[in-house]
């Protein structure tokens, strides 16, 4: 039963690729925005491949459909590589597609735009959970969208991502800045990573923004709906507000 309080909050769907992890979306959402009350509903993809998205991929906008009926004020679809991987053209047609339900709408890979973009970044680094078979379309994406990709690297497939520690997170991104030699923001891409804390420890070392897949995408989901997106404490980005 939804409470008064509770029905006093703006309400935010999440469009969620994977059933088991709902609830960790669903539960880092109401930790960074308690202000803000969210609701999720998974596609059911298969693996982060491009096998795996070909079923998850139709249900998108049905899903997030459902989410507006049960009373979603904004949606936000997590799940980078599933938004970009058929490419920019493809995902625009599902942004307009999206743009029908009459609510403020977003994707992962839009998000992780606007927090890079957030930091006036042009030519980045770029580390990934990946293989090259969805790195390829990420840089493309990238490259559509106006940044210079000076770096990439990725653990060489997604299917493990959760798994990664701070130290590997820390890790890759040091290769991937280092062969980059010049850039100005960081991305580490893929839902599956778990960034909140090593995101901080990233930025402290080099000096320089860095913007990943969760946190950018919770935190564009409460730009969203009305919040200034800002949960202190946990790295640059959520530190920051929208700007105009």
């Amino acid at each position: 039963m939804t409470s008064k309080a509770d029905s006093q909050r703006p309400v935010v769907g999440l469009v969620i690729p994977f059933t088991h992890v709902v609830r960790y979306f669903l539960d880092l959402a109401h930790f960074l925005y308690p202000e803000l009350r969210f609701i999720g509903k998974s596609v059911d993809v298969k693996s982060v491949s491009h096998e795996g998205f070909k079923d998850s991929w139709g249900r998108i906008v049905p899903t997030a459909r459902e989410l507006v009926a049960e009373g979603a004020q904004a949606v936000m679809v997590i799940g980078t590589s599933l938004t970009f991987h058929r490419g920019p053209e493809a995902h625009e047609r599902l942004l307009a597609e999206l743009r029908t339900l009459g609510v403020p709408i977003g994707t992962m890979s839009t998000a992780i735009v606007d927090g890079l973009r957030q930091f006036g970044s042009k030519e980045i680094g770029v580390a990934t959970a990946y293989g090259e078979d969805i790195n390829a379309p990420l840089r493309e994406y990238l490259v559509h969208s106006g940044f210079k990709v000076l770096a990439l690297e990725g653990f060489g497939g997604a299917n493990t991502a959760s798994s990664k520690t701070d130290d590997d997170l820390c890790g890759i991104s040091r290769r991937v800045l280092k062969e980059a030699g010049h850039a100005d923001g960081l991305l580490v891409s893929c839902g599956g990573l778990k960034t909140l804390t090593a995101a901080p420890k990233i930025e402290a070392e080099h000096g320089l923004p860095v913007v990943c897949s969760t946190e950018s995408s919770l935190w564009a989901a409460a730009r969203l709906a009305g919040h200034s997106g800002r949960a202190p404490g946990h790295g640059r980005l959520l530190e920051s507000a929208a700007t105009a």
